[in-house]
């Protein structure tokens, strides 16, 4: 049926909701993109033939076109919504992502990212009057500055504001300033201990 690998598309998008990335259904792009080429010209040549005189295939000008203008709507929705979810993964575990999300994005998708990062970091350098404010440090207000975690991975020897040096084993608890955890939390290395 006409814009069937389209909504496709956006159904498998929608299936994957709590933060996942899916990978990127290139082969099915492809065949709309085919599709789209099929019925371009099919309109091109029934419009050709109602200009000639032949008005039988007038009304079919119409459903491709429609079949058209929907495919096109699903392939930006989907582009659209692979970019909002690049961007919200770029505030949830910082510049670098985990290697199974980034291994499901596309080239440009990635250059986007990279992108996005430079414009924040430069936006992110040009506050605080001179000295910079990092907007991704605290996405909620803390409580205390001062928290504690438990290490969930070996990450090895990691280095305080104070230049105290904290050796992260796995299953280890430590108290350490919050400000320096935010982006090991994300990154799912430390957890919170409420």
């Amino acid at each position: 049926m006409l814009a069937d690998k389209a909504l496709e598309l956006i159904r498998e998008l929608d299936r994957t909701r709590d933060g996942q990335m899916p990978a990127f259904n290139e082969d099915t792009i492809r065949l709309v993109l085919e599709e789209m080429k099929t019925l371009f010209e099919q309109n091109q040549r029934d419009v050709n033939a109602t200009l000639a005189g032949d008005v039988r295939y007038f009304s079919g000008v119409h459903l491709r076109h429609a079949s058209l203008e929907r495919n096109k709507r699903c392939l930006l929705a989907y582009l659209y919504n692979r970019l909002e979810r690049v961007r919200d993964m770029r505030w949830e575990f910082g510049s670098i992502l985990p290697a199974d999300i980034r291994a499901n994005m596309c080239e440009p998708e990635i250059i986007w990212f990279n992108k996005y990062n430079k414009n924040l970091a430069s936006y992110m350098r040009s506050l605080g009057e001179g000295t910079g404010l990092d907007l991704t440090q605290d996405i909620k207000p803390p409580k205390n500055l001062y928290i504690e975690v438990r290490c969930l991975q070996d990450y090895g020897e990691f280095e305080i504001e104070e230049g105290d040096t904290v050796v992260l084993q796995k299953n280890t608890t430590h108290y350490l300033p919050m400000a320096h955890c935010q982006h090991l939390i994300r990154q799912g290395i430390l957890e919170h201990v409420e």
